[in-house]
């Protein structure tokens, strides 16, 4: 583990356990500071802060206290999940005290370099495309970060031969101050977690903090068909690289039928082994990083030639009767669904439905030209059957999602995609939407042939 002498003696207050917070802990106390331990989880029902207890460290649980932040804390380290509104992290802020998440403190002890990916969708399918396309190369490839491996972790135990490959959300990047990838991706940006962030401002600010440390010797590659983005880089000092699926940019781009880096042909268009152009796009983006860090030009084609999806991010499950079946859970929100349904020239029977959070269902109504069933269910399911009407497709409305699928199937005909893309978020009737994809994968390999 490398040391850094920034936490060395410091007094931190670590709020929320899980996989990140106990993480954090640790390292700290590795890294010489005086660590104290604060969880919602009441004492008797948190094995984590038991176990943290019983290694020495103060564990307060069940409440939080106000004393525990003072004027003698150094910082706090927040799981990412928990808002800037929550009572401790209000006191911080107000103390000037920073408020960081577990991700700095990975910045801060990692001995290799990073490539950050942050985004509003793609985030996941670019990260593993970029530690494929590295596998095997000078460097060894190290996933961390949202995509549910503790980037400090990973950085704890990472050697300088190494290279992190980052996945980041804009809540664990509101939680830095000095961190400055190697290389940062901004793969796109739609209004999302405003109910976290406050205002849409906020939200890209956030989101500003991949590159706002970086210099010229690091790298920026970014998206040049997506405005706001464009606006967001003008304050950047990185060297730039930018892709495109619309125009030929200095950098990733497709033209005369190829994936091409900076005027090199790289694989044909008919040879990308994903549909919809939103994966290209992810993947020119990623294969400009691999090309940075390094990479073989052999193992980044045979990846693009071959890279079969994420689960639940567009993922082909399986082919019954002529009907493609498609799980795109992770579509927590509209763009995602109207990306989804963009990637398809067939016409489509689309399963959408969830949490209801208030959200209009307009631009997705707008997308549905080549849906000619809906099948919704959860707590959403009458708005998107009225917004399928409306749109001129068929719609039934069911209860859950174990009855959407059968219904779905008998309304398909050969040659239909069978696309679960929710449009909402899962929490009226699954924990998480990994939970919701693996329900869809079962219903569908119990359909009756």
């Amino acid at each position: 583990m490398m040391t850094h002498s920034r936490w060395q003696g410091k007094h931190v207050l670590v709020l929320g356990l899980a996989k990140s917070g106990t993480a954090a802990a640790r390292i700290l106390k590795q890294l010489g500071a005086k660590v104290i331990v604060n969880d919602q989880l009441a004492f008797d029902q948190n094995d984590a802060a038991k176990e943290l207890q019983q290694e020495g460290f103060d564990v307060v649980c069940g409440e939080h206290p106000e004393s525990l932040v003072h004027e003698g804390l150094y910082a706090v380290v927040k799981n990412p999940g928990i808002r800037y509104d929550h009572s401790l992290i209000k006191k911080a802020l107000k103390l000037q005290i920073p408020v960081l998440t577990e991700v700095q403190i990975a910045y801060d002890i990692a001995p290799c370099d990073m490539i950050g990916i942050t985004g509003s969708n793609g985030k996941t399918t670019t990260t593993t495309y970029i530690h494929d396309m590295l596998v095997g190369g000078a460097k060894t490839p190290h996933i961390a970060g949202n995509i549910g491996v503790v980037a400090a972790e990973v950085a704890n135990q990472a050697s300088e031969s190494d290279i992190m490959v980052v996945e980041l959300s804009s809540f664990q990047l509101m939680g830095t101050d000095t961190f400055a990838p190697k290389i940062a991706i901004l793969l796109n940006l739609i209004d999302a977690h405003l109910d976290y962030h406050g205002t849409r401002d906020e939200y890209i600010e956030a989101k500003k903090q991949i590159f706002m440390n970086q210099t010229k010797s690091d790298y920026l590659i970014y998206n040049a068909d997506d405005e706001i983005v464009c606006e967001m880089i003008k304050d950047a000092k990185a060297t730039l690289v930018p892709f495109s699926t619309k125009k030929k940019v200095d950098g990733a781009y497709v033209e005369d039928g190829y994936l091409q880096f900076k005027g090199e042909k790289i694989v044909t268009v008919d040879s990308f082994s994903l549909p919809g152009e939103h994966n290209v796009s992810n993947a020119l983006s990623a294969l400009a990083a691999a090309f940075l860090a390094g990479g073989n030009i052999k193992t980044i084609q045979n990846v693009l030639q071959t890279f079969s999806g994420v689960e639940h991010r567009l993922q082909y499950v399986t082919t019954k009767k002529d009907r493609k079946f498609y799980n795109n859970s992770k579509a927590t929100n509209v763009a995602a669904t109207v990306t989804a349904l963009q990637a398809f020239e067939q016409p489509i029977v689309l399963i959408a439905g969830g949490l209801d959070r208030g959200l209009s269902f307009d631009e997705l109504e707008k997308e549905l030209t080549n849906v000619h069933t809906l099948v919704s269910y959860g707590e959403t399911s009458e708005l998107l059957a009225e917004a399928a009407t409306r749109a001129g497709a068929k719609a039934i409305v069911t209860e859950t999602l174990s009855e959407a699928v059968p219904h779905a199937f008998r309304e398909s005909n050969k040659g239909d995609v069978v696309l679960l893309s929710p449009a909402c978020a899962s929490w009226d009737q699954f924990k998480t939407f990994e939970e919701r994809g693996k329900a869809f994968l079962d219903a569908v390999y119990h359909l009756d042939d």
